[in-house]
């Protein structure tokens, strides 16, 4: 029997949530809930569908915890409820999307454009108190490492069953034949989905992850690359945004459609918008998604209320910022625990 159910007082629970005792089984999953509710976000892209999927993954293994025979572990029977739920949702839903997705880099900056809402869109992630380092010793990836953007929206281009293989072996640490049962498949099959998946995604991520990049910069440098990225907006500063970008940096917000390319678009819109045409800008330093982020809230003047605006979520390539994804939408400050006005 598992070491999860191994002690006296889990067997017991377990015995109990058998015979019905809810507050038992609450007992069982609550320090998985964590674990289990960031492979639901990886699978599906939004914290919102993640929210649905492991609320019905627990319904379910609720209601058929009378088939859990204790041959494997309860952490990994609940992983395979969780990821067939998850595979329905994909079968329902199709995949999430950002901005650069969907087309190429606007040449100009767009001033009247209106949010896409038929587009599935990538959301980020609220990542305070998910672990660092691997999920055990057989993966491939840190698991703050597997919430981060360029990784979540590579994944979001392979087909269920591959990404499901993949964040089960890659990141979690489950082997083949572990991975065979989750998925009532062969271990060949699965061996093979999973080379699919690799080479797929090879193709898409960067060489160097983003927890690479931030352990080398270090913490200090990269809170401070983030304020003062904040703080450049906030005081309408182009020169101080300039200095702080990469060449080819990029910024997208999704549910608009528009993203802009190079540092040279990047500024054209930065001075055409957030540093001109937004009155007054406050901030909040997070993160998301494994990586430095700022909520920002915006108002009619410094001394008016401040409503919240975006999660923007930055991408560091040494000490510069080469990536920004501003997910526009008071609800996304909200779902990381912020204020929605100051």
């Amino acid at each position: 029997m598992s070491e999860e159910i191994s002690g006296t007082s889990a067997a017991a629970d377990l015995a109990l949530a058998r015979d019905g005792d809810d507050a038992a089984f609450t007992r069982l999953v609550t320090p998985l809930r964590r674990e289990l509710h960031a492979h639901c976000y990886r699978m599906l892209g939004s914290t919102h569908d993640a929210d649905d999927a492991l609320q019905e993954a627990l319904l379910r293994a609720w209601r058929g915890l009378d088939r859990f025979e204790g041959r494997s572990s309860l952490r990994a029977w609940l992983y395979t409820v969780a990821t067939r739920t998850c595979l329905d949702a994909v079968d329902h839903r199709g995949r999430r999307a950002l901005p650069v997705d969907l087309g190429p880099a606007a040449d100009h900056t767009v001033l009247d454009g209106t949010p896409l809402t038929e587009v599935a869109w990538l959301g980020p992630y609220a990542d305070a108190g998910l672990p660092a380092g691997p999920a055990g010793p057989a993966a491939r990836y840190e698991q703050r490492e597997a919430v981060e953007l360029a990784f979540v929206a590579a994944v979001q281009h392979l087909p269920g069953n591959q990404r499901a293989a993949l964040l089960l072996f890659d990141v979690l640490g489950f082997s083949a034949a572990e991975i065979a049962t989750m998925m009532d498949t062969s271990v060949t099959s699965v061996n093979s989905t999973l080379a699919r998946a690799r080479r797929q995604l090879a193709a898409k991520v960067p060489d160097v992850s983003q927890q690479q990049t931030l352990r080398m910069v270090g913490d200090a440098r990269v809170r401070e690359v983030a304020a003062s990225f904040a703080t450049a907006l906030q005081c309408g500063d182009a020169d101080a945004l300039v200095a702080l970008l990469t060449k080819d940096v990029t910024w997208s917000m999704p549910p608009m459609a528009q993203w802009y390319a190079g540092v040279d678009a990047v500024m054209d819109f930065a001075v055409a918008v957030p540093l001109t045409r937004c009155p007054s800008w406050l901030y909040r330093l997070t993160t998301a998604n494994g990586q430095p982020a700022v909520a920002f809230y915006v108002g009619a003047a410094p001394d008016a209320v401040h409503e919240a605006w975006s999660i923007t979520v930055l991408t560091l390539r040494q000490e510069r910022v080469s990536g920004i994804v501003s997910f526009l939408g008071a609800e996304h400050v909200v779902d990381f625990g912020l204020p929605a006005m100051l």
